[in-house]
């Protein structure tokens, strides 16, 4: 009989192009007898598991959960105890948002075995494959990544000290929290500051919204943007090729109400 080695992989997917997983996230997946995989991973990638690969959904969709985390905690030792080798597939990075930890912490208890492949987070891809740098000089000399909705489902307390860092902010699992986000800027004198809005980043079937933080729910409205969406605030944006033309555009929009 062939011996069980109980392990967990965490494999961080990438941003959503298939390209983007890293060589060794890749070669886990092509050494796997068990993919747990989420919503935000490309579907794409589970082509390059073994042929025998158990391959399960785990994910959520518009707040649906397939399964709770305790439950997907549980069928990570069941699956790892049984087979052995599981990866566990995560879109972006395990650690940003993912609840990695909390399954390394879980698998652990029963003396399994953890590894971590990091992603390509797209907190930082995401505004990098638009030509928007998270960073640059004279312009932005650091960025703050922050939840838009608590698990309480409030607005994160951490994004009204990041308002006040005067620096990028890059919001993630923020798109029903578009009001109150363009409320705090204002709240601060801030609502002129750039803004944008991108879903499916790096896929073919990306969209961008690009304006103002105070127009936030206008450019979701006007550009029929939904989740899964990442929300860039700062002058970074400006890079953007489009944010000239969008604020070019409102200005005649303006003239013409006049």
């Amino acid at each position: 009989m062939q011996q069980i080695t109980p392990k967990l992989t965490l494999v961080g997917a990438g941003p959503g192009d298939p390209e983007l997983i890293t060589v060794k996230g890749l070669k886990a997946i092509q050494q796997a007898r068990v993919i747990l995989y989420d919503a935000l991973s490309n579907n794409e990638l589970l082509e390059h598991a073994p042929c025998n690969c158990l391959k399960r959904f785990v994910g959520k969709r518009a707040g649906m959960h397939v399964y709770s985390q305790d439950e997907i905690n549980r069928m990570i030792v069941k699956y790892a105890l049984t087979y052995g080798s599981v990866v566990r597939l995560k879109g972006g990075d395990s650690f940003v948002f993912g609840r990695g930890q909390e399954e390394l912490t879980f698998a652990r208890q029963f003396n399994i075995d953890t590894e971590v492949v990091p992603g390509v987070t797209s907190a930082i891809s995401v505004p990098g494959f638009n030509n928007i740098p998270v960073t640059a000089r004279n312009v932005s000399e650091g960025f703050w990544v922050v939840a838009g909705t608590t698990q309480d489902g409030d607005l994160s307390r951490d994004l009204v000290h990041a308002i006040h860092a005067d620096t990028t902010v890059v919001i993630l699992m923020g798109m029903s929290k578009l009001e109150e986000i363009s409320a705090a800027y204002v709240a601060q004198g801030k609502g002129n500051v750039p803004a944008a809005i991108i879903q499916n980043g790096t896929l073919p079937t990306q969209k961008v919204g690009i304006g103002t933080v105070s127009d936030l729910a206008n450019i979701a409205r006007r550009e029929e943007l939904k989740n899964p969406a990442i929300i860039i605030v700062g002058e970074v944006v400006r890079f953007h090729e489009t944010f000239i033309a969008v604020q070019d555009r409102i200005a005649a929009e303006l003239k013409i109400a006049v």
